[in-house]
């Protein structure tokens, strides 16, 4: 299970996860994959968790993070890590796109 070597925005389909939010797949194979995530201002990823290991860096936008019992403001240049199974969750003040990466792949997303 791997993704092609070059993946290039133009021809890369997006999921619309909600009204504010839409997902590009990036890159996978069975240990990690890239995704791309785009915000609408007061697009909400709702607290949730996985098994997975995720780090997070913000492209641009400004966005109100939870991991855990912590709760910060993050922008363009920041970075995020979130360990497997802790609740975590996001609110976009500032429109703008994070870019996700986690391992192993998020199989859910593959659907």
């Amino acid at each position: 299970m791997n993704s092609n070597n070059f993946i290039f925005d133009a021809e890369t389909a997006w999921f619309q996860i909600n009204e504010g939010m839409r997902r590009q797949i990036l890159g996978y194979d069975e240990q990690m994959m890239l995704v791309k995530i785009e915000f609408k201002a007061g697009a909400i990823g709702y607290i949730h968790q996985h098994p997975h290991c995720q780090c997070t860096y913000v492209v641009s936008g400004v966005f109100e993070f939870r991991i855990g019992d912590e709760t910060k403001i993050v922008k363009s240049g920041d970075g995020l890590y979130m360990e497997p199974n802790v609740l975590h969750g996001v609110e976009c003040l500032e429109e703008g796109i994070l870019i996700d990466t986690f391992s192993p792949v998020r199989e859910d997303f593959l659907k």
